[in-house]
């Protein structure tokens, strides 16, 4: 009933859609005038997008990659798909394997079946087949496995995603709040070139319009490349916290991963994800995460898809001024 309820536009399938980047991308295709339709595996989860659009234009369905049937139903007259599922760290049936490769190979498989003409996949800068961390390696063989199951299937590899909701600025900023001093794992060397949410939704946006080109692979990166270190110090002064960075090696860090990870399942995942981490994430944090150069010689960025990238620097502050003592208001006199 609800697509009825719009005449015009185009449909597109978007599963995924309502976490983090998923309400940006949704937000940016129904600007572009798409019916969009959000499968997610908790569907009453996704009525906060109804807003972004027309009366009609966005609803949700529910679907789980695991259960072929549900995607079939999701897919029904859609003439693009996206796919944004993906996990930062395995629970019970949810591993990397099945979620961000055999469960983004079956919805591939579905949409080609399906008709659709046009298959969007978000992946992640650090995909790496033969990678020690076992997120990269599936989101790498996620990317095969959508090409061979869909030619042309375009690939959009974000580095690190920031915006108001995201799990990166906002957890340093908590984290803050909360220690006396902040870890620096592996030194603080490790090098990230965030980029804002609000571009990587129009990078999809301009995939499911065609305007990307067929079967490549896109990384997308932000204006600034920033090792780990100064990300935190610009944290702690844009939060107005004083605190000690504390540096720790990759192997004192997995340790510590290993008391998150056993802790989390002790506590029935009640354990504060704030100061979780897993020993796959701080393998994650051996490798640069930035832009290659051969991307950019390709033309495969944003810049290559006429976006002017947005600084975090710039932006960041607006959502972190929350995080310091006195809140927004920089002086304590009124706080």
């Amino acid at each position: 009933m609800a697509d009825a309820l719009v005449k015009t536009g185009r449909l597109v399938t978007l599963f995924g859609g309502s976490g983090f980047i998923g309400r940006h991308v949704v937000r940016a295709l129904a600007r572009d005038g798409w019916r969009v339709r959000v499968a997610s595996r908790r569907p009453d989860l996704a009525f906060h997008l109804q807003p972004l659009g027309k009366v009609g234009q966005i609803h949700a369905v529910q679907a789980n990659l695991r259960y072929p049937d549900s995607i079939v139903h999701a897919l029904r007259d859609a003439e693009a798909v996206v796919n944004l599922v993906g996990i930062l760290s395995e629970t019970g049936a949810q591993t990397f394997d099945s979620v961000q490769a055999e469960g983004a190979e079956a919805l591939a498989k579905a949409a080609k079946e399906a008709g659709a003409g046009v298959f969007v996949q978000l992946s992640a800068i650090g995909a790496d087949a033969g990678g020690a961390s076992a997120y990269a390696r599936s989101k790498a063989r996620g990317e095969a496995l959508v090409q061979a199951a869909f030619p042309g299937a375009v690939v959009l590899r974000p580095s690190v995603v920031f915006g108001p909701e995201d799990q990166f600025f906002n957890r340093f900023a908590a984290m803050a709040r909360y220690l006396p001093a902040l870890p620096l794992i592996g030194g603080g060397g490790t090098k990230l070139q965030p980029v804002f949410v609000g571009d990587v939704a129009k990078a999809a946006a301009l995939a499911v319009e065609g305007k990307a080109k067929a079967g490549a692979i896109y990384e997308l990166g932000g204006p600034e490349i920033a090792t780990l270190r100064r990300i935190m110090e610009f944290v702690l002064k844009t939060t107005e916290r004083k605190r000690p960075l504390t540096p720790i090696s990759f192997e004192q860090a997995k340790i510590i991963g290993k008391f998150s990870e056993v802790a989390t399942k002790l506590s029935f995942g009640l354990f504060p994800q704030t100061f979780a981490i897993t020993r796959d994430q701080v393998e994650l944090l051996k490798t640069d995460n930035v832009v290659s150069d051969a991307a950019k010689a390709e033309g495969r960025t944003l810049e290559g898809l006429g976006i002017a990238p947005e600084s975090f620097e710039a932006f960041a502050p607006t959502y972190l001024a929350r995080y310091r003592a006195t809140g927004q208001f920089a002086d304590r006199r009124f706080a």
